[in-house]
């Protein structure tokens, strides 16, 4: 079947490659093949369990292939099942990449003519998976805001017109397969105070990193431009917060009219309650205390990015027993669930803010309507636990942005301060005393009875505190689900952690701390130092457009718990800035 296709499709491939190679002369695996691998094939065969065993991170790893055999034969595309498979028919069960936009035949033609070539894939390079941009979807909004405005006929700024494929390509402004000899990049990821900052400060610069790292990679991805896609200057669009100054107050007064002082002594195991939901969570006290955050040198699994190990402080505070359960969490969500609500979905999320009546208090407009006027999610565009179960189950595939947001929104309801746990509170939690790998001690034969984990979970989340509890009775630290940190991720973090309030905040979407490891986990990412770092990727099927600020698609491994300082913001300003995640980019 594979070679009556090929032989069907020859003259069309055969010239292609032809073309190629008078083009370009020797293919370049960097810019021209390398973008290919990482955007179509990483997903399925990067570094951790590669599926049929195959991983494409190295040329090593395509040469020895998988359990059917090897993915690359230099010199014999007919025997290379990494090209051959890209060009089955799109219903073929082989067919590569699988479940997603074919390869386009100019890529074909690209790997085609890098295995006649030698399949030359120099030992530095080692692939990491990347995002596959779809210009309609991604990266024409970007242009069409904030570039067409004076890049367009009849008012192209430097003779660069970026509305007609044919003028744009024909500029030395853009390089397809290099995005660092790209000035459409290269001027977008300038400094803010940069004279050549693209688009200039005035004209809505410096883009977020979000939108400047789109349009690098779908560069180095060869920049493919549909034919017959023109662009036109349009306005953007962005979506009303009802997180304004009047409802943090609001909030504020009711978190300090409702937590009188208290000392550590007095702290007690409590069940928070969710009014008018049967939502309910139990929160454990958590003593002040020192402790070595970070992992030794020795430990098996161990990663540079945890250490140097270091003393660290932490003050007293409660956290939940378990992860945020679907039965809280979809009360967020969901607010018609709440009973005695007659209030739709739609119109919380997208009208509430003007709805509203005023509160009874001049004063303070939103009193009593504290919780209802909070941020809440729009209505996911597919079933979020994706079949893995709702009742006692975790909560999962929310983004950073929108566990910080339930924080908020349960402070309304509660009267309570609750927010994410900083990364070193995390820890510190989960070691419960202990300096082992694990709170359970150094044997990772021992996790079947404190985590569920890749070997035991049978391919899905299990419902929350169904294992034993670490030390201080908190459950599921180790795997189930990754847990949301309030930290932003910095491989070095540990070196500049402050010695008061240890923790980094997050200034962009990307990249934040996730921490424990989950279900589709090996023992070394469940350890209690693991760190794991958010990406692109974990959003990267959403079909939306603009993505979406509150899911990701693919971050079925992670959850959150919350937890609740005993020292209460003196402020609104300290209160909310627990409560910043990034600047959303919609």
């Amino acid at each position: 079947m594979k070679k009556t296709f090929v032989i069907r499709n020859g003259t069309v491939l055969i010239a292609l490659i032809s073309a190629v190679a008078q083009a370009a002369g020797p293919v370049d695996f960097k810019k021209q093949v390398k973008p290919i691998l990482e955007a179509n094939c990483l997903k399925c065969h990067g570094p951790e369990k590669p599926k049929g065993g195959l991983s494409l991170v190295n040329r090593a790893g395509a040469l020895k292939g998988g359990e059917k055999g090897t993915s690359l034969t230099p010199n014999d595309p007919a025997q290379s099942p990494l090209y051959v498979s890209t060009t089955l028919p799109a219903d073929h069960d082989d067919v590569m990449p699988p479940k997603g936009d074919k390869l386009t035949r100019t890529q074909q033609a690209t790997l085609k003519a890098w295995i006649e070539q030698g399949a030359v894939w120099p030992k530095e390079f080692q692939l990491a998976q990347k995002e596959r941009i779809d210009f309609v979807k991604q990266i024409q909004p970007i242009f069409e805001v904030h570039c067409v405005s004076c890049h367009h006929e009849g008012y192209a700024k430097g003779d660069l017109r970026m509305d007609v494929k044919s003028e744009f390509f024909q500029s030395k402004d853009i390089v397809p397969g290099d995005a660092q000899a790209s000035k459409t990049y290269t001027t977008t990821a300038l400094p803010a105070d940069h004279e050549d900052l693209m688009p200039p400060k005035k004209k809505g610069g410096p883009l977020a990193k979000a939108r400047t790292d789109l349009i690098r990679d779908w560069i180095d991805q060869g920049a493919e431009w549909p034919d017959g896609v023109v662009l036109k200057q349009r306005e953007e669009v962005s979506s009303t917060t009802r997180d304004d100054a009047a409802v943090f107050a609001a909030v504020f007064a009711k978190v300090r009219s409702n937590n009188p002082p208290l000392s550590a002594a007095e702290m007690k195991a409590y069940t928070g309650v969710l009014s008018g939901t049967d939502g309910k969570f139990d929160m454990l006290p958590i003593p002040a205390g020192e402790f070595i955050m970070g992992s030794p040198e020795g430990e098996k699994g161990r990663k540079p990015e945890e250490g140097p190990a270091r003393k660290i402080r932490i003050e007293p505070f409660w956290m939940a027993a378990t992860e945020v359960r679907w039965n809280e969490y979809e009360n967020f969500m969901f607010p018609g669930l709440e009973k005695g609500t007659n209030v739709t979905t739609e119109r919380i999320n997208r009208e509430l803010y003007i709805a509203l009546a005023p509160g009874p208090d001049k004063s303070n407009p939103y009193k009593g309507l504290e919780a209802e006027a909070v941020s809440r999610p729009t209505s996911p565009y597919v079933e979020m636990s994706f079949g893995m179960g709702k009742e006692g189950f975790p909560a999962i595939s929310m983004t950073h942005y929108a566990a910080i947001n339930y924080c908020r929104w349960l402070t309304a309801k509660t009267g309570h301060f609750y927010r994410l746990p900083t990364e070193a509170e995390w820890e510190y939690a989960c070691r419960a005393g202990t300096t082992t790998a694990y709170s359970f001690g150094d044997d990772a034969s021992k996790l079947d009875d404190f985590a569920w984990h890749f070997k035991n979970a049978d391919s899905k989340y299990q419902k929350v505190g169904t294992k034993k509890p670490n030390p201080w009775g908190l459950f599921d630290m180790h795997g189930n689900v990754a847990e949301w940190c309030l930290d932003g991720y910095a491989a070095d973090a540990y070196s500049k952690l402050p010695a008061e309030s240890p923790w980094l905040p997050g200034f962009e979407e990307y990249p934040h701390v996730a921490r424990g490891g989950s279900w589709d986990d090996d023992p070394e990412l469940l350890r209690s130092a693991a760190r794991r770092s958010s990406d692109t990727s974990w959003k990267m099927r959403d079909p939306q457009l603009p993505k979406s600020k509150w899911y990701l698609t693919d971050a079925q491994f992670l959850g959150f718990r919350v937890v609740r300082p005993l020292k209460v913001p003196e402020s609104v300003e300290e209160m909310v800035k627990y409560w910043t995640s990034f600047p959303v980019v919609d």
